[in-house]
């Protein structure tokens, strides 16, 4: 039995060594995001989740640091499967939605990653399941966020965690989240209203046609 085992071993030491040191790069890619070494936790009590660590960093250090991580990061495909394997899927997350991970850094108070907020919304959603008997959570989409400020343990609590954004960039993500939820919005009254809303694009486009033809009558 030993010399099976043994010979098993041997024919699969390569992969366990590949493994490993693709586990080390995770590692390092998790420590250039400043990943939170209890992130992977999961987390019972929710309250807290606004209560991270001041991040002196910006999106732009950041960014360079992963790209100069990614051109380090040059495995084998031939003797390093695994590592090729997440080198490339890496390297197409990061082209394709790197620039959507960044916002955080440069904003007070957002931690690097979500899974304290998601942890919490899977407790709300479980705990909207038992008192209402039923399986859809859609209502969690609408009125979530203000679940989570009755999680607040005082006023002052909760003052304190709102004081901890500034107005101004406050106001700059309402505008990015309107600009982002529009297309959405718009696709909804289609569905919804479809009458109206086209009436409503067909005013906004007289009334642009005659802004545009008082402009040249004017010049």
């Amino acid at each position: 039995m030993s010399a099976w085992v043994d010979q098993a071993l041997s024919n699969n030491l390569s992969v366990a060594l590949d493994l490993a040191e693709a586990h080390k790069w995770l590692r390092r890619i998790a420590e250039c995001l400043r990943y939170p070494n209890n992130s992977r936790r999961i987390l019972v009590n929710v309250t807290d989740i606004t209560q991270t660590p001041e991040i002196p960093l910006t999106s732009f250090q950041v960014r360079c640091e992963m790209e100069e991580l990614l051109q380090k990061f040059v495995p084998d495909p031939k003797q390093n499967p695994a590592q090729f394997i997440l080198k490339k899927k890496l390297q197409r997350l990061w082209h394709k939605y790197g620039a959507n991970l960044l916002h955080c850094y440069d904003i007070p108070g957002l931690p690097p990653d979500n899974l304290k907020m998601e942890a919490m919304f899977s407790h709300l959603r479980r705990h909207q399941r038992r008192i209402s008997g039923r399986k859809s959570t859609a209502e969690l989409r609408d009125f979530g966020q203000y679940q989570v400020l009755f999680l607040a343990q005082s006023e002052e609590q909760l003052l304190a965690q709102i004081q901890q954004v500034p107005l101004t960039e406050y106001k700059t993500q309402r505008l990015r989240l309107a600009a982002s939820e529009a297309s959405r919005q718009q696709k909804r009254r289609l569905h919804r209203n479809p009458v109206s809303t086209i009436q409503a694009l067909v005013n906004q486009h007289q009334e642009l046609l005659t802004a545009l033809e008082f402009q040249a009558h004017k010049y």
